[in-house]
Formats: structure tokens, sequence, C-alpha cells
């Protein structure tokens, strides 16, 4: 008697899931992402002016099918400092050496990557606030990347025009 109520409350419960279809069998596009690992993560930050911004990062977004990209969505945390007046931008990219470390740094943002045999990492990270690309100084150690730049100096846009 038990069984049988136990394997109905089963069925009933897990009909859904096997309903579904496997994603894994018959993704979009009809291709898996065969390498691994599959990773996914999100950051939660509140800002000097009190907005909360939540950033996503890695290689299988949810509500999405896994892509066949090898190239991997590192971790990257952005702060600004007023009181500095510097930029600093912290990211994770564990197996490879600094020298495979490239970084274009422009006034709107930074394009980070990097390759070492089968990690490949990269990423376009907008910044906050407005930089002197010529401040860049950048520390690769254990995995971690430190990029700091310092704040450009804000002038004031228009021109002052004297009243006769």
């Amino acid at each position: 008697m038990f069984d049988e109520q136990f394997e109905r409350a089963f069925r009933r419960l897990s009909n859904p899931f096997f309903s579904m279809g496997d994603v894994f069998d018959s993704p979009k596009g009809g291709t898996t992402q065969t390498f691994g690992p599959y990773y996914y993560g999100y950051v939660k930050t509140v800002g000097e002016d009190g907005v909360p911004h939540v950033t996503e990062w890695g290689n299988a977004k949810p509500g999405s099918y896994l892509s066949d990209s090898s190239v991997r969505d590192p971790y990257v945390d952005v702060s600004v400092d007023e009181k500095d007046r510097t930029l600093k931008i912290v990211s994770e990219m564990p197996g490879i050496e600094k020298s495979d470390i490239k970084l274009n740094v422009s006034d709107k943002q930074v394009l980070l990557s990097a390759e070492r045999n089968d990690r490949k990492y990269e990423k376009k990270i907008p910044l906050p606030s407005k930089v002197d690309e010529n401040s860049a100084k950048a520390k690769y150690t254990n995995g971690v990347l430190e990029l700091t730049l310092s704040l450009a100096e804000e002038k004031p846009q228009g021109k002052l025009v004297s009243v006769e």
C-alpha cells in the first residue's frame, strides 16, 4: 500500500521534469559545450551614490543554453575611490602568466584578454568614470590581476561668455 502511494506521488511530482526534455541532448543550434568547467555568478555592490549594481560573470548564464565558446568570462570587480581619485579593477584569471595578458584602456572601457594553452579569458569592462589612460598600472599575482587608473580631471565644459 505504502509503495503504491509513494510511486504515484513520485510520478506526479517528477513528471514535469521528465516531460521537459533534456536540454543537454538538444539545445538551440544543436551543439553543446564539450569542455568545462561551467560556472556562473553575480556580484551585488552598492556604489558611492547609494545605487545598487548587479554584475554577472561566467560562461553558463541562467535561462540560456550552454555556449560552445571556449572563451571564459572572468570575475571582475570595479571600485572607485573618490578620495584618492583612483579607479581599481580586480580580475581573477587563474592558470595564465602575466606575459599572456593584454589590456587596452580607453576613457570609456577596458578590454581585458588573456590566453595560455586551453585557457582563454576575455571581458569588456565599462568604466563608471573617465580615466587617464597614461596612468594605468597593472600587477598580476597568483591568478589575480589588479589594474589601477587615475580618474581624469573634470574640465568644465562649454565656454564662458562675458556679458557686455
